[in-house]
């Protein structure tokens, strides 16, 4: 909990920020000088790149969570057995044998995103944060895929 309201703080201030320069490159936009004017163009082009990377990052989080949920209803989230040192980081061997079983799991079967999912977790316990990622990011599209495909027929 404690991190979705810093998340959502962090948002906040955000979306505040790119709010402000909204308005100031529309600002620039209404002088009748050239080089006022790229100043605004190029300010309202970094906000709308500053407000797709917030939004794919939301639904990343989103589409996340949203598995999570699912994989847990199925009893399929891998127990939490790394031990923690006072400061919250993993026990090393721990985290690594963890992670040595769940990649073995997403070899052996590569087609399913719940294997794919708890190996992401498992990245992420071993302190590999982009592979965690890229991982859970397989894990969405291969779970967008199945609910396609059930759609489908």
């Amino acid at each position: 909990m404690r991190g979705k309201l810093f998340a959502g703080a962090v948002i906040a201030l955000l979306l505040i920020f790119l709010s402000g320069a909204a308005v100031s490159g529309v600002r620039f936009l209404t002088v009748d000088d050239l080089v006022a004017r790229l100043i605004g163009v190029g300010t309202l082009l970094l906000v709308a790149v500053g407000a797709w990377v917030l939004a794919r990052e939301l639904w990343f989080g989103y589409r996340s969570e949203q598995l999570g949920r699912e994989l847990d209803a199925e009893g399929g989230l891998p127990e939490d057995t790394v031990d923690r040192s006072p400061g919250g980081r993993p026990d090393r061997e721990q985290a690594d044998a963890q992670f040595a079983r769940l990649a073995s799991e997403a070899e052996e079967n590569p087609d399913d995103w719940r294997s794919w999912f708890r190996l992401s977790i498992g990245y992420d316990v071993a302190s590999d944060r982009s592979r965690a990622r890229k991982t859970m990011h397989r894990a969405i599209k291969m779970h967008s895929a199945e609910r396609r495909a059930a759609r489908r027929g």
